[in-house]
């Protein structure tokens, strides 16, 4: 275009700040950002917006900041496309304060603001705020489209309250099909697999045809509440009555399924008999579940089959790591350890986060950084003996490295999730629940010990992590020890 002597308008650059945002080429946008400068245009409101929305969708939220500074007048397009930026970096902090900072500048925020921060507050398990968005949605009586409702339900569900997602969803009459798979994949998250067929029955007979999205939430339900003839059969009915070609999400529904289940061998024919080569999910769900039914000759083929696919991911060398030195093959385990090193792959850390007060506290294990830090350790003491009392014997086989046993059980009191739930029983009242989001699998040591905690201190403990919510509650967790 430019060897043609034609050159670009403003629609031109904003085409290519969208479709750098859509794929996260950072880089190309901020060559672009610079060729705008360099070449006089005029960085109008659209032109700002477009590219605060670029790089908040490419995760830099920093440099979206500054385009958003360096305008005066804003509109309501651009504080939105901020918070939006914020949102997409799990900025929770930031998004609130900006949406503070709009409506005080007396703009009144539309339905894709308030969506954005149903979305923000969903993806940090932050109830309370995601609470308060709702109330001011109330109160300010904007407009609640099916978008926002199933914004609600959906952020209901993340953040742990499941019955209330369930409410909103009863009183939505006229369901679209986004509404239904949220529901569905709410139950399912909890494991509430039975719930999450009956939707399904229910769709069915009002006349709704479920979609291939659908059936990944019902065949997810199953996986987590154990419904493996269930899943089996469902799996059966989308391809012949409904006609649906199954997609990768569906074959690792199934493997998720079969592998918990300990149906390992099953497990590894269906992923040989997929009609499309299989991806790290459908992989590391199978590998998963070697770690948890110690299954090492298959986790050793999976590992292979995982590393001709994605060789510059760690998370096959983690899960492999957790085999072997959950067989006590410390060698095995050192040499992926090094092997991860020469290349500069990085275990992702565990963290795990709280919301307290309307602010979301993060946690790492061994974590002094926060300022109630003092209080905390002694909280974390206060625990151990009381676990102790209880009869509680650490699991150290989540401690994924060669070091005496004293060592292994010091290092699982200070694991992440400890921190937050004692976090949350010094700065809540006491009977009231603690919700916490870890970002990883919850390790054994701490869910048996969660167990216990629940019924020595009184409280209902919600625990969401990578796959799946636990709800804790007197000595016993909703999962019923199936995940």
């Amino acid at each position: 275009m430019l060897k043609e002597g034609l050159f670009p308008n403003e629609i031109t650059m904003l085409s290519f700040y969208k479709e750098c945002g859509f794929i996260g080429a950072l880089g190309l946008g901020k060559w672009l950002h610079a060729f705008t400068l360099r070449n006089g245009f005029n960085i109008s409101l659209v032109l700002a917006t477009g590219l605060i929305d670029m790089y908040g969708k490419c995760g830099d939220f920093r440099s979206a900041r500054s385009v958003f500074d360096s305008i005066a007048d804003k509109d309501l397009t651009m504080w939105t496309a901020l918070i939006s930026a914020y949102a997409q970096t799990n900025c929770i902090d930031q998004a609130f304060d900006a949406f503070v900072q709009m409506t005080s500048c007396g703009i009144r925020p539309n339905e894709v603001t308030m969506s954005n921060l149903l979305l923000l507050c969903a993806k940090a398990g932050a109830l309370e705020m995601g609470k308060w968005v709702h109330a001011y949605m109330d109160k300010q009586e904007i407009k609640v489209d099916r978008i926002l409702e199933t914004s609600l339900v959906d952020m209901y569900a993340k953040c742990g309250d499941v019955d209330a997602a369930y409410q909103l969803f009863t009183k939505t009459t006229d369901r679209d099909m986004p509404m239904w798979n949220t529901m569905i994949s709410g139950f399912a998250m909890h494991g509430h697999g039975k719930e999450a067929l009956e939707l399904l029955t229910e769709m069915e007979r009002l006349g709704v045809i479920p979609s291939d999205t659908t059936f990944v939430g019902v065949l997810h339900a199953c996986s987590h509440a154990g419904l493996v003839m269930e899943g089996k059969k469902l799996f059966q009915k989308m391809v012949h009555e409904y006609n649906l070609v199954p997609k990768v999400q569906h074959y690792g529904c199934m493997v998720d399924l079969l592998g918990r289940a300990g149906l390992l061998d099953e497990a590894k024919e269906l992923i040989n008999s997929m009609p499309m080569r299989p991806n790290m999910v459908v992989l590391g769900s199978l590998l998963a579940a070697c770690k948890v039914h110690k299954n090492l000759k298959i986790g050793e083929w999976a590992a292979k089959q995982f590393l001709s696919l994605e060789p510059d991911k760690c998370g096959y060398n983690v899960l492999m790591s957790n085999i072997y030195a959950a067989e006590k093959r410390w060698d095995d385990v050192a040499g992926i350890r090094r092997a991860m090193k020469d290349v500069g792959l990085r275990k992702e850390p565990g963290t795990t986060s709280i919301e307290v007060n309307g602010s979301v506290h993060d946690f790492v294990m061994g974590d002094k950084a926060h300022p109630e830090a003092e209080k905390i350790y002694e909280m974390i003491a206060e625990m151990r003996e009381k676990l102790e009392n209880a009869g509680y014997t650490p699991d150290t086989s989540s401690v994924l490295q060669d070091i005496d046993g004293e060592e292994k059980e010091t290092a699982l009191n200070y694991h992440s999730e400890k921190l937050a739930m004692a976090f949350g029983l010094i700065s809540t009242a006491p009977r009231t629940p603690i919700r916490i989001v870890k970002n990883l699998r919850i390790c054994n040591d701490c869910h048996t010990a969660t167990k216990l905690l629940s019924k020595i201190y009184g409280r209902v403990i919600v625990v969401r992590d990578r796959n799946r919510f636990h709800h804790f509650k007197e000595g016993s967790c909703s999962c019923m020890d199936y995940w």
